[in-house]
Parts: structure tokens; sequence; C-alpha cells
């Protein structure tokens, strides 16, 4: 079990350093450990976050895309196996007809990002040039990386790419012929009893939204004031990242997930294993992301997500406390916000 009284007094006392703002849910099964709202979700108005706060989730998004492809697959509309260019109908780009589903899942296709972030490159850079309102469907993403070369061939390497989740929601969108956004409410968020998760928009008013920020700090690293994300991406979530959801809905994601409620029997045991090899003794599977103790046992999953204004985690601990494991949802204002206090959790959690 985490020291949760260390970790407890370390989030009261970061949010009162105002450096944390956002919520935290740590369970046992349906068991509420600790649970707690910090800060202010609208700086301006000082209106002060709450269990009923949704946040944006940025690339934890990805984990509700990959369910969707897996119930894709269930249903026979494509394979694993299939070639996403042929499916797409993207003969004539950079991206290679060997490149599958499988691939796009697992950060092994080795197709450019749209923003490397391994490089250095900033998401919000693409949108220098070009209006953020302009990229409100899947397919307007297509022109940011189709044409870039390749960084390996498909399979020989791993190497995160978010616009791999793009083309999944684009195949989800192609079998079924609607919106990925509406796919994923119907047979994501309301199966999992997600009631407060949605793809809201940042430019229409919405109930119990946290707005993100930015610190702005002088040269001394002293808080000068605060910047919205309004024009750092675009104005509403698409299948890698922006979905909006809360600590609660998170877990009850999870929850659904381990339990079999979205996907059948074989494809929720595929979930919840790694595949691909990434940096150091961390693996990615299915939309999840593994990290492994040094005798090859799985110490947690889950997945982070980071954006200008944003940082949110689900990760699960297998093996703690009572039944199944420690699940720990954060949610955050501010690229940084969570982190210190993530590592800090995990370092309190024992090794099984």
């Amino acid at each position: 079990m985490p020291d949760l009284a260390l970790f407890s007094a370390a989030l009261g006392e970061r949010a009162a350093q105002d450096a944390f703002t956002g919520s935290v849910l740590v369970t046992v099964g349906d068991q509420r450990l600790l649970v707690g709202a910090y800060g202010y979700a609208n700086r301006a108005c000082r209106t002060p976050c709450t269990l009923d706060t949704r946040f944006d989730t940025a690339s934890v998004t990805k984990l509700f895309t990959a369910v969707a492809v897996l119930q894709q697959i269930e249903r026979g509309a494509f394979a694993l196996e299939t070639s996403a260019v042929e499916y797409l109908g993207l003969t004539g780009t950079t991206i290679s007809p060997d490149v599958t589903p499988y691939h796009l899942l697992t950060h092994t296709s080795g197709i450019a990002d749209d923003a490397d972030e391994s490089d250095g490159e900033r998401y919000e850079d693409l949108f220098v040039d070009e209006p953020t309102y302009a990229f409100t469907e899947t397919a307007h993403h297509l022109p940011h990386f189709v044409t870039k070369p390749p960084r390996f061939a498909p399979g020989e390497g791993c190497r995160y790419c978010n616009v791999g989740y793009i083309l999944l929601g684009l195949m989800v969108e192609r079998a079924t012929g609607g919106s990925y956004r509406e796919y994923v409410r119907a047979n994501v968020f309301e199966p999992a009893g997600m009631s407060r998760s949605a793809f809201l928009r940042m430019d229409v008013v919405a109930p119990d939204v946290a707005e993100g920020v930015e610190a702005i700090r002088d040269a001394d690293g002293t808080i000068t004031g605060w910047r919205r994300n309004i024009f750092s991406y675009p104005p509403v979530g698409d299948p890698a990242g922006g979905a909006y959801t809360t600590v609660g809905d998170l877990t009850a994601f999870h929850r659904a997930l381990v339990e079999g409620r979205l996907l059948g029997p074989e494809s929720t045991a595929a979930m919840l294993v790694p595949y691909s090899q990434a940096e150091g003794n961390r693996r990615n599977g299915y939309g999840l992301e593994f990290r492994a103790d040094a005798d090859g046992r799985v110490r947690y999953y889950g997945k982070v997500g980071v954006n200008f204004g944003v940082s949110a985690l689900l990760r699960h601990y297998p093996g703690h406390g009572a039944g199944d494991g420690i699940t720990l949802a954060m949610l955050g204002v501010g690229e940084d916000t969570i982190w210190p206090l993530v590592r800090l959790f995990d370092e309190s959690m024992p090794h099984p």
C-alpha cells in the first residue's frame, strides 16, 4: 500500500504553493482510498475545482481509441493485419502499405509524426501559421504527416507516434460510417458509465470544465500571470487526444475494461499485455504503456497525457492491496503540474 498520508500532505502543500491544480482519485476495486480536488478550474472567476470538474485528458484519449479499434476488429470490420493505407485509400502518400492497426496501436509503424516530441518539437507549433479552428474533423489532420518521410520500416523500431491514432480513428469512422467522437460516446463512454465524459469544444460554453492554462514567469521564476491554451491545439478533441473527463470517470473506464464490459474476453486479455519494446524498461501495448521491474514483472500500466495547459494520468499497480490492485487517476491544469506528485506516489508504492 502506498504512503497515502505522505501523498495527501504533498497534494495540499503543492496546491497551497500554486504548484498543483487538479483532482486525484486512488482506489482499490470500488473502494476509494483517497480523493480530492485542488486549485481553480477557472482562474479569472476563481472557480474552485471539484470532483465534478472535467479536464482535458490529452493523450489518455488514445485508450478510448484503442478500445474502439478492438471493437471493430471483434466485429470483423478489419483485422490487426489489415493495411491501413489500402483500407483508407491513402495510396500515393509516404505511409507504407505495410502499416497495420497493430503497428499503429503499438507505436511500431515508423510513420512520421505531426510533431515529434522525441525531437523536441511542440504540438502547439503546428498552429502558428494555421488556424486551430480549421481542424475539427479527424481527416483534417492528414496534411500534417502523410507526405513526411517515415522514420523506419513498419515493425523495425518503436517510436511514440501521435498520428498513428489519427489513422486508427479514421479506420473506425470508415468502418462505422459515422464520426469517431459519436462512436466513442455511444460505445465506450456509455457502457463504461462515464456520464461526465465528452468531446467538448473549447469555443462552446459547457459546465464544470477546467480551463487549460500555463504560468507566465519572470527571470526569477516568479509567476506574473497565466496564459490560456485556446490557440495551442484544435477546438475539439480527436482520436489522438482531447477528450474531457473526471477522475471518477477515468477510474470507471479502467474498471469497465478489466471487467470485460467494453471488449470480449480475448480482446480484453490482449489489451492488458505489452507488445513492443520502448525506451528502458517501458513497453507499449494497445494504447496502454507498461513498466516492468528488474525481474520482468509488470510494476504498473496506464497512460499519460501532456499538452500545453494539460496533464493527465491513469495508472494501475497490479498485485497491490485487496482485489486486483491499486488505481491512480490524476487530472491537472498545466503540463508539469501532476508529475512530481505522480513520482512521489510511485516511489512510495512498495514492490509486490
